[in-house]
């Protein structure tokens, strides 16, 4: 082993023994899984979102929307999208139909915009989709202030049973003390209506010197996001910088601690701030990894089809490459965690209409892939 292989591994271990007592749950590899390729030729998809006619709506993050059939054609990109940053980790993002879809053809796309002076941060935009073309686009949310940095845009969206978004953003990496100020969006999970207003039970409405759209704080880069079918309750999932990925259950007015306390450290090695994990005040995650999987998208299985799967929590693992399987309880407690080798970088996890589960891979060549039990 090379010296830098053996800092690693002791630096790793150290991290661990630093939190015992924290909520992690040893990885098993007790079931296996079928992998299919459903759609190749995607550059870097980032999310996808099944249409009522079983059809996919997938976004590249250079900026392109595309239908993927059920079959897995791609189509010509659909016209209309904003204009976007598609540099480093920004591009087009996260895409959700809006609950009355049906009657209303709207869409809803989060994406990293362009600023001025080399700015630029999170936004979402509503949109019918009529077609090949997006009509009426409208800017419901513009992540302040804007920065000049290609990292952290987070861009998770996620409705909730009284109607309205959850919109996750990141810090930016290079302002993460912000994710602490009320006053800026940095660092934030954002609660907005669907045509972008601040619903009055929001927690920080008419606070001075805080942004009232606002919903909990302290939070890195949150890449996933999902409602538990049983509670109603929006679980968050972050990346830590190096181990210290976290779950959340954000609750409104709450702070997550982020860059004050964290079971990661610095990429270099070094302890993040004074390198404590704990503090009055500031939420502790129901559950973590360290050495970090990196996650990204989500999702709770409904049991259509499968019902083993029924209620488990399933997240895509950027550099572990897996997709991770959690027994969790309603309360948030993690009972199993269980990992599956995909072999991609997974980037979004959805629950198909078959009841299986599709992954998009990051990747220049990123693909849709269809997952279900191994019989």
């Amino acid at each position: 082993m090379t010296s830098r292989g053996l800092l690693a591994v002791l630096l790793a271990v150290a991290g661990t023994a630093s939190c015992q007592d924290a909520p992690q749950v040893p990885p098993s590899g007790e079931t296996k899984v079928d992998v299919t390729s459903v759609a190749k030729g995607l550059e870097h998809p980032w999310s996808l979102a099944f249409l009522p006619d079983g059809r996919m709506l997938v976004t590249e993050r250079p900026g392109r929307l595309r239908y993927v059939s059920q079959g897995g054609a791609l189509s010509e990109p659909i016209a209309g999208v904003p204009r976007v940053y598609a540099e480093g980790q920004g591009g087009l993002l996260d895409v959700v139909l809006d609950p009355a879809f049906g009657q209303n053809s709207t869409i809803y796309l989060s994406y990293a915009e362009p600023g001025v002076d080399g700015t630029n941060g999170t936004a979402v935009a509503r949109a019918r989709l009529e077609g090949q073309a997006l009509r009426d686009v409208k800017v419901i949310f513009r992540q302040q202030p804007k920065v000049a940095s290609k990292h952290h845009f987070g861009s998770r969206l996620v409705f909730a049973r009284d109607g309205n978004l959850f919109v996750t953003t990141g810090e930016r990496n290079s302002e993460r003390a912000k994710a602490q100020d009320l006053g800026t969006h940095l660092g934030k999970i954002i609660r907005i209506t669907p045509d972008g207003g601040v619903p009055k039970d929001n927690p920080f409405v008419g606070r001075e010197g805080a942004r009232p759209e606002i919903w909990s704080y302290g939070h890195r880069n949150a890449q996933g996001a999902a409602l538990n079918p049983d509670t109603g309750q929006l679980w968050e999932i972050e990346h830590g910088p190096r181990g210290g990925d976290e779950i959340n259950l954000p609750q409104a007015g709450k702070n997550y601690g982020w860059p004050v306390i964290t079971y990661g450290r610095e990429y270099s090695g070094e302890k993040v701030g004074e390198g404590i994990t704990a503090k009055e005040g500031m939420e502790q995650p129901v559950h973590y990894w360290v050495p970090s999987i990196a996650p990204s998208g989500m999702v709770f299985h409904d049991g259509r089809n499968y019902a083993a799967w029924k209620g488990q929590l399933f997240v895509g693992a950027l550099a572990a490459a897996q997709l991770v399987r959690l027994e969790v309880e309603p309360t948030g407690k993690i009972l199993h965690e269980e990992r599956y080798a995909i072999g991609k970088r997974v980037r979004d996890v959805r629950e198909g209409p078959d009841g299986a589960l599709y992954l998009v891979t990051d990747e220049d060549a990123g693909e849709v892939l269809r997952v279900v039990p191994a019989k």
